[in-house]
């Protein structure tokens, strides 16, 4: 149920332990909340929890993008570019609010891993994995073209390049309107709630979930156990799960500074960054680099900003970018899959495959792969989980039917709507937001976009007081809290 027509969050806390769910999902990112609208579709008794809020982790630190990967096409992995590019379009077709298409400019240059003819087929095959009908279509581009498309452009050995397609996105966003289906499917979804073991039982599985807003345990009875906890994944009893973190950071500069008109693919050997327009800024990043500390609070360090921007710079001189040419910034860990005892090769070379597992009757490990596939993760879990339940259920249809309906979407889409306390109370009512983290940095991305952000924040704050019932020391908190998580 939504928050408004649930009567109480304490009501919904003591339904997780009523009667046996068919599906506990554990884990409110983008992968888990897909199984909770699959199974949710499909008949399925579902409930999903989260420690933490919805989309807290991975699900609202990426790149932004819907892609298929043109660079694991040049790693040959044929399969995984043909499946992220029909799940980019499936997702165009359910979620267009969700999924707008994104030009991008690939310029090559003399000496480079990267080579014009070469990319000038890839980007050809590449719009012909997505069944011929990509988001637009590609190109090949002479350096005089790419130079006037690029003004700024380093024109040293620049040979021209390719312009093809892929999608923006907001993650976050993504992520919670995937739940709001779930729940419109009967799905019981809840944030700030810990998963805090389980025993196998004849009939399933016993957990223990515990609210952490008011410290207090249930027993939680399950047929089917899904773990989706993305970069835990392998933390949890009873998993199976082995993964290889690594790091990625963005930053986020203002167009007025770095004039950015379409996407753009900046090459470090054979490593790839991007400029990403975003309305009024745009997104530099990746990093990709093997990560071991605490996932709760990424760290976005000096030296990751030095690359970043020392690459952007190489790749467009006249920027002269400097660390306070950066508004925000936001730091990540992407949870893929080990594929030996120890870490081997490039983190940029380890697959984005992902990986769906029974190590034990009714508890299923899902982790790895990517945002643009997390539809297609959950069709295979929830097809797992009906074999193990022994269901005949009916097919798949998250592919076919819409994400929302357009007048639920109001609230949403690919750039931050504007702050007005309509939309504060909407995130709050429908959107199961209790603290202001969640509205400044998940129901939106008013903190990483606002340049004044802190006094949005004070405003959201506010009206969030208003809409809770917050104290002024509980409004200050929640202050205080917001610039501890963005530090």
């Amino acid at each position: 149920m939504m928050p408004e027509e649930s009567g109480s969050m304490t009501n919904e806390f003591e339904r997780l332990a009523e009667g046996q769910w068919d599906v506990l999902v554990v884990g409110g990112g983008i992968v888990g909340s897909g199984v909770a609208r699959d199974a949710a579709m499909r008949g399925l008794r579902v409930a999903l929890v989260d420690r933490h809020d919805f989309a807290f982790g991975t699900s609202s630190r990426s790149s932004r993008l819907l892609h298929g990967g043109l660079r694991y096409l040049a790693q040959g992995r044929i399969g995984l570019v043909h499946e992220a590019s029909v799940e980019k379009l499936t997702l165009h077709r359910i979620a267009p609010h969700l999924a707008w298409p994104l030009p991008f400019l690939f310029p090559t240059f003399r000496g480079t891993p990267w080579v014009r003819w070469q990319l000038s087929i890839g980007v050809k095959i590449y719009d012909l994995l997505c069944g011929r009908r990509n988001l637009g279509p590609s190109s090949t581009l002479s350096a005089s073209q790419m130079a006037e498309k690029l003004p700024n452009i380093n024109r040293q050995g620049l040979t021209g390049g390719v312009r093809y397609f892929d999608g923006l996105t907001s993650d976050s966003r993504l992520a919670i309107d995937t739940l709001r289906s779930a729940v419109g499917h009967g799905a019981l979804v809840r944030n700030y709630t810990s998963f805090a073991g389980a025993e196998r039982t004849a009939s399933g599985w016993t957990c223990r979930v515990r609210d952490e807003r008011g410290n207090r345990e249930v027993e939680v009875a399950a047929r089917c156990v899904v773990n989706a906890t993305g970069c835990w994944a392998d933390r949890l009893p009873h998993s199976r799960v082995r993964l290889r973190l690594t790091k990625g950071i963005h930053l986020v500069v203002d167009q007025e500074r770095f004039p950015a008109g379409e996407a753009v693919v900046m090459a470090e050997g054979k490593r790839i960054l991007f400029v990403i327009p975003w309305g009024q800024r745009v997104i530099l990043g990746t990093t990709d680099t093997d990560y071991d500390g605490p996932l709760e609070d990424v760290p976005t360090a000096e030296e990751d900003v030095s690359y970043v921007l020392g690459i952007t710079n190489q790749t467009f001189p006249p920027a002269r970018l400097e660390a306070n040419d950066v508004m925000s910034h936001w730091a990540g860990v992407r949870p893929l899959i080990a594929s030996g005892l120890e870490k081997k090769g490039s983190p940029s070379n380890t697959s984005r495959q992902h990986q769906i597992r029974m190590p034990e009757p009714g508890w299923i490990d899902v982790a790895g792969g990517k945002l643009t596939t997390y539809r297609l993760m959950a069709e295979q879990t929830v097809d797992l989980a009906g074999r193990h339940l022994g269901a005949k259920l009916p097919p798949c249809r998250t592919g076919k039917e819409p994400l929302l309906e357009p007048a639920a979407a109001a609230f949403s889409g690919v750039q931050p709507p504007p702050v007005t306390r309509e939309a504060v109370e909407h995130y709050c009512r429908r959107e199961w937001a209790v603290h202001l983290d969640d509205v400044m940095l998940r129901r939106t991305e008013w903190h990483y976009y606002e340049r004044d952000n802190c006094l949005v924040a004070d405003q959201a704050a506010a009206w969030m007081q208003e809409t809770l019932g917050w104290n002024d020391a509980e409004r200050q908190e929640e202050l205080r809290r917001l610039r501890e998580a963005t530090r």
